[in-house]
C-alpha cells in the first residue's frame, strides 16, 4: 500500500487547522486536546470517525478516507491501556522493542537461557533431519 504524502499547499491547510501541532509530506501531530476530544465523541457520544475529522476541519481528501478510523482505533485503545495520559504524552521512539534483560533476576535469566537452549537444540535437530532428507 502506498503511503500518502501531502504537498506543500496540502502541508500548509493541514497547519492552519488549531487540531494539527505538526506535520510533515508523511505525517501529521493531532494536537492532545483533540485526541482526548476524539475518543470521548467517538466512545461517549457515538459520533463516527470521519464525521469527528470532518467536524473538526479536516478534508478527507487531503488527509485520506481511511485515515480518521485509523487514528481513532490506536487513540481509543491507548485510552483504554493507559487513559487519557497515554494521550497526552508523546510515545513515538519510547518503549516497543526487545524487552530488556538487565533488570531479570538470576532465576529468571536461567529460565529464559533454558527456553532458548531448548529452541535451539530443537532447530538443530529439524535441520538436521531436513539435511538427512535431502540426500536420500
Amino acid at each position: 500500500m502506498k503511503k500518502k504524502m501531502f504537498t506543500k499547499e496540502e502541508i500548509k491547510e493541514l497547519l492552519s487547522n488549531e487540531n494539527v501541532t505538526k506535520c510533515s509530506e508523511k505525517a501529521i501531530s493531532y494536537s492532545k486536546a483533540f485526541k482526548i476530544e476524539a475518543v470521548r465523541l467517538y466512545n461517549e457520544d457515538g459520533f463516527g470517525s470521519r464525521e469527528i475529522f470532518e467536524n473538526a476541519g479536516f478534508k478527507l481528501k487531503i488527509i485520506g478516507k481511511d485515515k480518521p478510523s485509523g487514528c481513532l482505533n490506536r487513540w481509543c485503545r491507548i485510552n483504554r491501556i493507559k487513559g487519557t495520559t497515554g494521550l497526552e504524552t508523546e510515545m513515538r521512539g519510547k518503549g516497543g522493542g526487545r524487552p530488556r534483560t538487565k533488570e531479570l533476576s538470576l532465576a529468571d535469566k536461567l529460565e529464559r537461557l533454558e527456553v532458548e537452549v531448548a529452541y535451539l537444540k530443537a532447530e538443530n535437530d529439524f535441520l538436521a533431519k531436513l539435511r538427512a532428507k535431502r540426500r536420500e
